[in-house]
Order: structure tokens, then sequence, then C-alpha cells
């Protein structure tokens, strides 16, 4: 188990780097769309859950391909943690 540290906090990076383009993604998403976009001046969070659910988002196709590229990265990113969890508990069950 203590060898795969290394590869455990590689792993990591790699999540967190997919959820930041993701995140990234939703912001050029929202960019796009006039009723997600923010005419406030002010910094918010990305509104990813609205773009996930197709709620407000742009309808022309360029606005769709980019939401449907953000989703992917997202099912890269849940299915991640899913294989690390799976990871970790077989190898528990090994050791």
């Amino acid at each position: 188990m203590g060898g795969f540290y290394w590869l455990y906090g590689l792993w990591g990076i790699a999540m967190v780097a997919v959820f930041i383009m993701a995140i990234r993604l939703s912001y050029r998403v929202e960019a796009r769309s006039p009723e997600l976009k923010n005419t406030s001046g002010l910094p918010r969070n990305a509104m990813w859950f609205h773009v996930v659910t197709n709620t407000g988002v742009a309808r022309d196709e360029e606005t769709q391909a980019l939401r449907w590229k953000m989703n992917r990265l997202f099912l890269v990113n849940v299915a991640g943690f899913v294989l690390l969890g799976a990871s970790l508990l077989l190898s528990r069950e090994a050791g």
C-alpha cells in the first residue's frame, strides 16, 4: 500500500486538473448564454449546475458543444473518483 501513495497523489492532481478544466468551460458557456451572463461586475461562483442541466443555456450549436464537453469532463471526474475508491477498497481487502 505504501508504494502507491505517489500514484494516488498524481491521480488526485489529475482529478483536480480535470475539474478545473470543466469549471473553466462552464464560465465560457455562461458568457455565451444571456440568462447566465454575469452582468453585476462582481466575481461569482460558476453556475455549473445550470450548465449541466441545460437551464438558461444558449441553444446555439457551439455553446451546446462546449456544454457537452464540460459534461464529459465532469463524468471523467466522477469516474476517476469511483475508480480511486474501488482501488482503495481492493487494496484494503488484499492487505
